[in-house]
């Protein structure tokens, strides 16, 4: 029977060794696909990252050569106002048609002509919305002079005309075109297609002007945000951008969520197969021992009522000696077994359900437990009971008395019928202790879990169930602990038994 877990060991070791192998190879796997996917996850980002500070490039580009259009737009617009101006004059000296050409030439210039009061005689290049009535046309003229003086037409030393104008339409249009395209710029970096956590920042890099995939609630808390800015300077550097003339602005982003995800997701999928297996395990293990029960107290309860039918016949047959007077010693010795039979009865009765518990002094019971097994030992064995306490335990004496008889027997048989049995009982922690000694051959460390489980046995004509039988009463119906302590080949063994004080 020995063989069987030996056997049940290795198999273990070998489907612990193809666990682990299987573990190691599918982390590895997943680890590979993991570091693929965030190395595309990484180049998408870097390539978001080229491309943002090739479109600033662009913009500031883009904003230099506007800044030239507006230029050459403004030098249009300061000729067309000299020429006013000129014209406006008393010089005599005046190429008028030359000057008269350069305005009547202006088709981009918004112009309002106005006399010294104010009311409007004229005007060009306005916008529909602009000149659709009198009051716009105010408006306008408002508009006018907040941004360059008009130019005075003097017709006399008593009357002016005024002349009002603002930047080209071309200009506006510039602006307005740049703005559109700025604002596309942080538009893009804000919602790109990378998932990119990212701020846009001014060149103090504390103000945000704008930020995409980051909660809002991180924005508005300053330390949050300050620790979130460190953070992405420490993952990436900042991108400088000069979207205009010597004004820069930087753009801090961090690792995608889907790249901060994909880091810790085998470490996830390792978890979640463990806890699934470790539930599966726990499943099966409280099915198994489910079923062990019901083998145990279906075996005990089968044994006890088959062991009942001839105890009822051989306790009749003892009366009928004792009424005979045909052999009243040989009555006796009967009435002796058949006390015992009735003993092992009860013990399997009791297995096969939930025994009842007494409160009483442990060293009383367990004295006449070993006074009653001294009796059937061999004379070469020897008894010591070391007794340091009066403590009471909750317990059933029939049962206990079987886990002390069936520790005695594999004593004896482990010291080949010569040796010294200690039995030494103290308190521990609040609990009682019952170290069991013998002078025997010892176990293997490997077999300290063993020898509880069903079947395992040394001997050549053994069941193995003695000590799985001590194990469930003491752990199960007693709520205590039996196990090995200690054991050395060739010197002994000591088993402990831990139960809780009543």
């Amino acid at each position: 029977m020995e063989n069987i877990y030996y056997q049940k060991k290795n198999w273990k070791k070998i489907l612990s060794a193809i666990g682990i192998v299987i573990v190691l190879v599918s982390f590895w796997y997943t680890n590979m696909l993991v570091n693929k996917i965030s190395k595309e996850e990484r180049t998408k980002v870097e390539l978001w990252a080229e491309a943002i500070q090739k479109k600033a490039r662009l913009v500031n580009y883009t904003d230099k050569l506007f800044d030239k259009l507006r230029e050459e737009e403004r030098k249009k617009v300061e000729i067309w106002v000299e020429a006013s101006k000129k014209l406006t004059s008393t010089a005599d000296n005046l190429d008028i048609g030359f000057l008269t050409k350069i305005i009547t030439d202006n088709t981009t210039v918004p112009v309002i002509w106005t006399n010294g009061n104010g009311r409007i005689k004229s005007h060009r290049n306005l916008d529909s919305n602009a000149s659709e009535s009198p009051e716009s046309l105010e408006k306008e003229v408002e508009n006018m002079r907040s941004k360059f003086d008009p130019i005075r037409i003097k017709y006399d030393d008593n009357q002016s005309d005024f002349l009002y104008y603002k930047d080209s339409k071309l200009i506006e249009e510039l602006e307005h075109t740049f703005k559109d395209l700025e604002q596309s710029f942080i538009s893009e970096v804000v919602t790109n297609s990378a998932s990119v956590p990212v701020l846009y920042l001014d060149s103090s890099l504390t103000k945000v002007l704008a930020f995409g995939n980051i909660d809002s609630s991180t924005i508005m808390n300053k330390n949050e945000l300050n620790d979130l800015i460190a953070i992405m300077k420490t993952e990436n550097d900042p991108i400088e951008i000069q979207l205009q003339e010597g004004a820069f602005q930087y753009i801090l982003y961090r690792n995608s969520w889907i790249l901060v995800q994909l880091k810790y997701y085998p470490f996830v999928q390792l978890g979640i197969i463990g806890i699934f297996i470790l539930i599966s395990y726990f499943l099966f293990s409280t099915a198994r021992r489910s079923e062990q029960d019901q083998v145990w107290v279906g075996m005990a309860k089968e044994t006890a009522h088959q062991l009942g039918t001839p105890l009822s016949s051989l306790m009749g047959w003892i009366e009928y000696i004792k009424v005979k007077n045909l052999d009243n010693t040989m009555a006796i010795e009967l009435e002796k077994d058949v006390k015992r039979l009735e003993t092992i009865t009860e013990r399997f009765s009791k297995i096969g359900s939930l025994p009842e518990l007494k409160s009483q002094a442990i060293h009383i019971p367990l004295k006449m437990g070993l006074d009653y097994m001294e009796t059937r030992s061999p004379k070469k064995v020897v008894y010591e009971f070391i007794n340091e306490t009066q403590a009471h335990v909750n317990m059933n004496t029939s049962l206990f008395n079987w886990v002390i008889e069936n520790l005695c027997r594999n004593a004896i048989d482990a010291m080949a019928g010569k040796g010294k049995l200690t039995f030494h009982l103290f308190e521990l922690d609040n609990k009682i202790i019952l170290d069991i000694t013998d002078t025997g051959k010892g176990l293997n460390t490997s077999d300290w879990k063993n020898i509880f489980e069903p079947g395992f046995t040394s001997k050549k004509r053994g069941w193995g169930l003695g000590l799985t039988l001590a194990k469930r009463i003491i752990e199960e119906y007693h709520s205590g602990k039996i196990f090995v302590k200690s054991s050395k080949p060739n010197e002994g063994t000591t088993f402990r038994i831990s139960l809780n004080k009543a």
